[in-house]
């Protein structure tokens, strides 16, 4: 008697489950809360991937210090904070366009690996990060961003409903995740944290209905 193989379920795609978007977790530090006043002073990106189960996992972290743009102020209480010296000898600072090449480039393979269409912001107080991000591709007058210009994930919200828990330290510790206060304010440190936050609710949070009908585009989301 002939005995049939199982069959093993297919992994969704990454394109299908965010409706043809791209998530990448951003972090930045910045010389204070005014995107069009206060100087960019360090970005970092995870693109977002899947494993072999189909689950969502953080990708490798593309970063890089900025150097703050002509006309723009720090507040010295935002560096006090960040612990960021602006010039340090080792800081390696690049100039806005240089430093969102850096961070683009990678979101930009990810995008034709996965087949996305475009990449969306994940974030904690995600608008933020946005803010910060369009307004140095304005400056820099960058031809290639491959982000959304107004939607994004926020990990307030995400955190919030899922652990009810909104201060990204809290909302990692509910989740089982180290958070090292030592190490916190360091853009790099910040979005690898929030990826594997954004990573662990998605995972456990089933996907009702499956994936999406309508393909995204670029007017909405």
């Amino acid at each position: 008697m002939r005995t049939r193989s199982p069959t093993i379920p297919a992994v969704p795609s990454l394109a299908s489950r965010f409706r043809g978007f791209l998530p990448v977790v951003v972090d930045v530090e910045t010389g204070g809360f005014d995107w069009n006043r206060h100087a960019l002073l360090e970005i970092a990106a995870v693109p977002l991937d899947l494993d072999e189960h189909g689950r969502l996992v953080p990708g490798p972290t593309a970063s890089s210090h900025v150097v703050p743009a002509p006309g723009m102020e720090i507040d010295p209480k935002s560096l006090e904070v960040t612990g960021i010296i602006i010039d340090h000898p080792f800081r390696d600072a690049k100039n806005e366009r240089q430093a969102l090449d850096v961070v683009f480039a990678p979101v930009r393979t990810a995008l034709k690996k996965h087949g996305c269409q475009r990449a969306i912001l994940v974030g904690h107080n995600a608008h933020f990060d946005l803010n910060f991000l369009n307004a140095a591709v304005a400056r820099s007058k960058h031809p290639r961003n491959p982000f959304h210009p107004f939607s994004v994930f926020d990990t307030v919200t995400l955190g919030g409903v899922a652990y009810g828990q909104t201060v990204l330290a809290r909302a990692l510790q509910a989740a089982g995740i180290e958070w090292r206060a030592d190490e916190a304010h360091s853009a790099v440190y910040d979005a690898e944290r929030t990826a594997e936050l954004f990573c662990r609710i998605v995972n456990s949070w089933p996907m009702l209905g499956g994936p999406g009908a309508a393909p995204a585009d670029d007017a909405t989301a």
